[in-house]
């Protein structure tokens, strides 16, 4: 039996604040829901507030072909203000290993998210390959410019953006 393909996805944005900010906004699941494409209907499941932490566990689900998906990740890594991976434990992918970095740059921060994944075990490679480069891949990208354009809508908005963890989490 052959090896499943692994691919890697980078993105890379500037946020109009300081790294502290970014972070803090990033790493509460309870914002995804700000900046993810209204068609994937995203749900988080695990009740709010989300302590973040290595060893979080968080439950959500999203839709994908009229099919609603739930998926389990695990905070394997944790390092506030710079970094943090979510991986999948049970979810659509065989693999999905996403980490999030912040560095200072300017008077903002540069964001970069670099995922990780495999496609469902069982596809044939060159299948694996074909869906990849003309449905996942194009998929993601839009799903990571989406959050690019509604961080920057968020950001300019008159309403407060929901940046710390609340003292009673």
């Amino acid at each position: 039996m052959s090896r499943l393909p692994v691919f890697t996805l980078q993105h890379s944005q500037w946020l109009p604040v300081p790294p502290t900010k970014a972070f803090s906004f990033f790493e509460r699941p309870e914002n995804l829901s700000l900046v993810t494409p209204p068609a994937l209907d995203f749900d988080l499941l695990t009740p709010s507030p989300v302590r973040m932490r290595r060893g979080t566990l968080i439950d959500y689900t999203i839709r994908r072909l009229g099919m609603r998906l739930r998926w389990r990740t695990l905070i394997s890594e944790y390092r506030p203000p710079v970094s943090f991976v979510d991986e999948q434990l049970s979810g659509p992918y065989s693999l999905w290993r996403h980490e999030h970095r912040f560095r200072a740059e300017g008077s903002g921060t540069r964001m970069t998210d670099s995922v990780v994944y495999a496609l469902p075990n069982g596809l044939p490679n060159r299948l694996a390959v074909w869906i990849d480069r003309y449905y996942v891949r194009p998929q993601l990208e839009q799903i990571f410019l989406y959050r690019e354009h509604r961080f920057a809508q968020l950001i300019d908005s008159a309403t407060p953006l929901p940046f710390e963890v609340p003292a009673d989490a």
